[in-house]
């Protein structure tokens, strides 16, 4: 069985300083567990920081929130994937909604990004979901659908070593969560798009992220569907963190 995977996303809070104390307390209250992984994706500025402080935990990885498809040139504001392999990044997510929704970004970039990132031999971490109308009005499997798209074209191998994050729009940030009945119905048919193209189940890893905190994750990752959880605002606390990272999977 795949390790469960529990993904902070810091977006844009925690620069170097910040990252250092946060880490400092929160691993004194996280040590190594065997049956998952913790993943931090913090700011591109702050992720060397991260990297020194948890550079002899094999159970950690550390990854940037984007990037750009192009090795170099004149893309002010953007990170190359070199760069981030050279600060010692090992993955990073691509497709989030707010990347999506607030700067626009279409399939076709974050195909780009996927397998440039596959190319350089890091994960990319696709994040997927709908919002709160696409869902009112039957369209999130469609949606999420669409957005997987961006794998089209890699084969049965590359595949299996992309996580899926699905994100519903309107869980994040919200307070609203997806019951672990609506994120096991979209897992579940993510995993069924990636079995149709080769890839065996157990091979495919998704996880739920929108709103979730110390009060719903075990009943999230105690469903067979979801394989972890990526985390926004509760991973920005080291007691939060620290308490969602250690639950207890029945």
């Amino acid at each position: 069985m795949s390790k469960k995977i529990f993904a902070a996303n810091w977006k844009m809070f925690l620069g170097p300083h910040g990252a250092k104390t946060f880490l400092a307390d929160y691993l004194e209250r996280y040590v190594p567990m065997g049956d998952r992984e913790v993943w931090f994706f913090p700011s591109s500025i702050a992720v060397s920081a991260v990297i020194a402080q948890v550079q002899d935990r094999t159970d950690i990885r550390v990854g940037v929130q984007n990037v750009y498809w192009e090795p170099k040139g004149a893309y002010t504001g953007e990170l190359s994937i070199a760069m981030a392999q050279e600060a010692g990044a090992v993955a990073a997510l691509v497709g989030h909604s707010e990347r999506r929704h607030v700067f626009g970004e279409t399939v076709d970039e974050t195909a780009k990004k996927v397998f440039a990132l596959l190319d350089a031999g890091l994960t990319p971490m696709l994040c997927v979901g709908e919002k709160l109308e696409e869902r009112e009005s039957g369209q999130t499997l469609a949606v999420v659908t669409r957005q997987l798209e961006a794998l089209e074209g890699l084969d049965s191998v590359a595949l299996a070593s992309v996580p899926i994050a699905y994100e519903p729009v309107w869980a994040i940030g919200t307070g609203r969560t997806a019951t672990p009945e609506d994120a096991a119905e979209v897992h579940s048919a993510i995993r069924a798009w990636f079995v149709d193209r080769g890839v065996e189940k157990v091979a495919v890893r998704v996880l739920y992220g929108g709103s979730v905190k110390v009060d719903n994750v075990r009943e999230l990752v105690a469903e067979p569907e979801v394989d972890g959880v990526l985390v926004g605002g509760a991973s920005l606390d080291p007691e939060q963190w620290a308490a969602i990272s250690r639950v207890l999977i029945d």
